[in-house]
């Protein structure tokens, strides 16, 4: 099921009770919170924590086929996201592929039929 997305102004108003509700939990104290379903950060935690920065994207002008654009763009805000997601998944599956040293053979007729447009 694809993620629905609003705006906050389309949202509808806080009733009084939600607000009083957020105000108390606002005022609660933090030692009144209970953290027992949320692992503790120790030394330890740090000690394997891996600081990872995503890879720097770069624009490019891209001709694809119109239904191809339909499809991505059909489930909404992100489709270019998504279709980096599918370019990667192909990309490091080849790349698995090729150090498995099985042969890989990208010629269009393997991989969907598709002629060159």
């Amino acid at each position: 099921m694809p993620t629905k997305r609003v705006k906050l102004e389309d949202l509808p108003p806080l009733t009084d009770e939600q607000r009083a509700h957020l105000a108390r939990l606002a005022d609660r104290p933090d030692d009144e919170i209970d953290y027992s379903d949320i692992p503790a950060l120790d030394e330890a935690w740090f000690a394997e924590a891996v600081v990872w920065t995503p890879p720097a994207k770069k624009q490019i002008t891209l001709r694809l086929d119109d239904d191809i654009i339909a499809f991505f763009k059909e489930s909404g805000k992100g489709y270019q996201t998504r279709m980096n997601a599918v370019l990667r998944a192909f990309v490091d599956a080849r790349k698995m592929r090729a150090s498995s040293e099985l042969p890989v053979d990208l010629s269009p007729s393997q991989e969907g039929g598709r002629e060159n447009r």
